[in-house]
Formats: C-alpha cells, sequence, structure tokens
C-alpha cells in the first residue's frame, strides 16, 4: 500500500454544506515537503489546502498550539483567512487542540483564534493593519468589466498579513463584475477586492479576483474582510475611534453564499486591531496518496 494521509473538507463561513469556501486540510503532514504540499493543493485544486503542523520547541515555548502552511493551486501563501479559521474549527472537533483561546503560526506572526466550545463560530484576529494607496485603479477595474464611473469612494491597498487592492463600487456594478483573466495577468500580481454598500441593515456586498494565485473568483476571503475592515477606518467609513462591526457577504454569484462578520478597533483613523468570525461545516473526510 502506498502512504497515505487523512484529510477533511470543510466549508467555511457557511453553517449550510455547500455553501461558504471549501478548504482541504490535510493532516499529519510533518514528513512533506513544499513541493508535496503543493502538489496536493494541485490535486484538491480548491483556493486553498490547509496544511497544520506541530509546532517547533521554540514555537511551543512562546505559546504556539499548531503551525499552519497554507496552499493555493499555484502557490504559497503566508497567511489566509478561511484556512485559518477552518482548520482551527477541525482540530478542535478532532480535539487536537482544546476550544478556547489557541494560536497559529503563520507567515504573518502569531495569531490568536477564539474557538467555540460548542462548533460554533470561529474568530481570527489578523496580523499588524497596515494601508497604503492604489495606483491605475482605472485599469483595474477594467479588468473585471467596470469603469471609473463604477467606484463611488476611494480605492486602496489594506491588509493584515496579505495584501489586497479594495476597490469601493456600485451594487449594480458589483453583480455584473466580470474577469477577464488574460487582463488580469496582464496586470500583474494584485488582489481585487471589489466591494459594495447596499444601504440600510443589508450586509456589505463582496467578490474578490486572485487569478495570479489560481483562484480566478473566491467564495470567501478572510483575510481579504480584514483588510476591508482596515481600509473602511483609513477612508473615514467607520468611526475613527473605539471598536466598529459589520457584516461581509461574498461568493453569491458563484452560488456560495458567505457570511463573515468582523470587528475592527481603531485609534485616531488607524486601525489597530481587526477581527473575523463565520462558522465551518464538515462535508467529507478521507485519505489521500503522499505525492512521490
Amino acid at each position: 500500500m502506498s502512504p497515505s494521509l487523512e484529510f477533511d473538507v470543510v466549508d467555511v463561513f457557511a453553517r449550510t454544506p455547500f455553501e461558504g469556501n471549501p478548504l482541504a486540510v490535510v493532516l499529519g503532514a510533518e514528513g512533506l515537503d513544499t513541493g508535496q504540499m503543493q502538489r496536493l493543493a494541485r490535486e484538491f485544486n480548491l483556493s486553498e489546502t490547509a496544511f497544520p503542523l506541530a509546532p517547533a520547541d521554540a514555537e511551543r515555548a512562546r505559546g504556539v498550539d499548531y503551525r499552519l502552511r497554507i496552499f493555493t493551486p499555484l502557490t504559497e501563501l503566508p497567511f489566509a483567512g478561511h484556512p485559518s479559521v477552518g482548520a482551527a474549527w477541525l482540530l478542535a472537533q478532532r480535539g487536537v487542540v482544546r476550544p478556547g483561546r489557541v494560536v497559529q503560526a503563520c507567515g504573518a506572526g502569531d495569531l490568536p483564534l477564539e474557538v467555540s466550545p460548542d462548533g460554533g463560530p470561529v474568530t481570527l484576529t489578523g496580523g499588524t493593519p497596515h494601508t497604503r494607496p492604489a495606483a491605475d485603479v482605472e485599469e483595474l477595474v477594467a479588468a473585471v468589466g467596470l469603469t471609473r464611473d463604477d467606484v463611488v469612494g476611494t480605492p486602496g491597498i489594506a491588509g493584515t498579513g496579505v495584501d489586497f487592492t479594495h476597490v469601493p463600487v456600485t451594487a449594480k456594478a458589483l453583480s455584473r463584475a466580470e474577469p477577464d483573466l488574460r487582463v488580469l495577468h496582464a496586470v500583474g500580481s494584485v488582489h481585487l477586492f471589489v466591494w459594495a454598500t447596499p444601504g440600510g441593515p443589508d450586509p456589505v456586498r463582496t467578490r474578490m479576483f486572485a487569478p495570479d494565485l489560481g483562484v480566478p473568483e473566491d467564495p470567501a476571503t478572510g483575510s481579504a474582510a480584514l483588510g476591508l475592515a482596515v481600509h473602511a477606518v483609513a477612508t473615514g467609513l467607520l468611526p475613527a475611534d473605539g471598536t466598529s462591526r459589520f457584516t461581509a457577504r461574498q461568493g453569491v454569484e458563484m452560488g456560495r453564499p458567505s457570511t463573515l462578520h468582523l470587528e475592527v478597533d481603531a485609534a485616531r483613523g488607524v486601525a489597530t486591531s481587526a477581527r473575523v468570525s463565520g462558522d465551518v461545516v464538515r462535508v467529507s473526510a478521507g485519505r489521500i496518496a503522499v505525492p512521490a
């Protein structure tokens, strides 16, 4: 028999199977090298595949519960939201970590998560928030079939571990956005996050395109939502001080509706911390062969 590893597939930022963002979590992968992990991620061909690993002694000494490596079909990421939330939930379900506060080591640092004791939502705190201006907005929106007239606010680049270009557009423009993968590739390594505020109590609506990562469109992007919270403080859409909360909906156009709950702390117009939370549901489990 060829060696194999256990895996689970969970849907993240959803309570119902076959909604949210699917994530493959491969267990017991300490013996794999980077190339083998990348091959497994290509085999699953989901937006991300996660590999939770035992922490090194130095990591354990500073309170880390596990390391997490995250791969898209094309590359490794230092950090991502739905793999972090989904892996923490699954490890608690399997008894690898206890519910409550857990700490994940990844390329964005040691990040805390709060895991509900009853299998409920998981809350992830992102890394250090940062922002900077965005350039070539017309070229960016043209890559998804929109024009400068569809933009209704101030675009910018923001993140808490991975940067995204945030572009506010009208609700109608958001629905008709259609990525031109050739043009997006030509623009370069850009993770484009377009969003709209319908007004009233409705959630913010979002979409994310990252063909350079092998993800033409993503059903739910926790790291981008964290960046949106940071960007909203920087551009005055959220209060300059205190804690603000809002809900984002993504994946609707893909038939995989996802719900992300955001909190952001701010002081003097600058985001100091951002958190995203959501539900997780298990959809499958099995074993997969170890690549040679």
